[in-house]
């Protein structure tokens, strides 16, 4: 039997799948292109994080809190190895560790029930319901893509040209 899911529910997966698939991943892989190996590796500082922490930190994020927290997969996670990094991990190795991390949490979130949202879990240390979780992984990919975009923007001085609004046809009033 199909797991039960609301509509609102629902919606709400399927948004996590497209913001963390369709809209942040793709965005970090591009941003990933536009850097030299050395440039992924970059800090600007001893208090930030690199581009390839931030992916580093992201596949284990998601890791714990998605695939092994709501999904089941033991934890094997050593978050403070993520940010220790100092590369350099090949560009393409990071991105393939990501796809593969993004695609494995899409299946586990197309998988979730409402009752999964609304168990109560032990996640990092933290007592959330599969709801807290799965909008944890949403904010916190968001916030990291725009670190990562940032950095891309530092070195490139360019428009990455991922902000595209809708036309908007004006009318004629009178």
């Amino acid at each position: 039997m199909k797991p039960r899911k609301t509509r609102t529910a629902s919606l709400f997966l399927a948004s996590l799948q497209h913001s963390m698939a369709k809209q942040n991943l793709p965005r970090i892989a591009e941003c990933l292109q536009k850097l030299s190996e050395e440039e992924i590796w970059w800090r600007p500082n001893s208090a930030s994080n690199s581009a390839g922490n931030l992916v580093l930190h992201l596949s284990g994020n998601v890791r714990q809190w998605i695939i092994s927290g709501l999904g089941g997969a033991e934890d094997r996670r050593e978050r403070d190895r993520e940010f220790a990094e100092r590369g350099p991990i090949p560009r393409k190795v990071l991105v393939t560790q990501l796809r593969r991390t993004v695609r494995d949490a899409c299946r586990v979130i197309g998988r979730l029930s409402e009752d999964s949202l609304s168990r109560k879990s032990e996640i990092q240390g933290f007592h959330v319901t599969g709801l807290d979780a799965a909008f944890h992984v949403a904010e916190h990919f968001g916030y990291h893509t725009g670190q990562i975009i940032y950095i891309t923007k530092l070195k490139r001085a360019q428009d990455l040209r991922f902000t595209r609004l809708p036309i908007i046809k004006k009318r004629n009033v009178q």
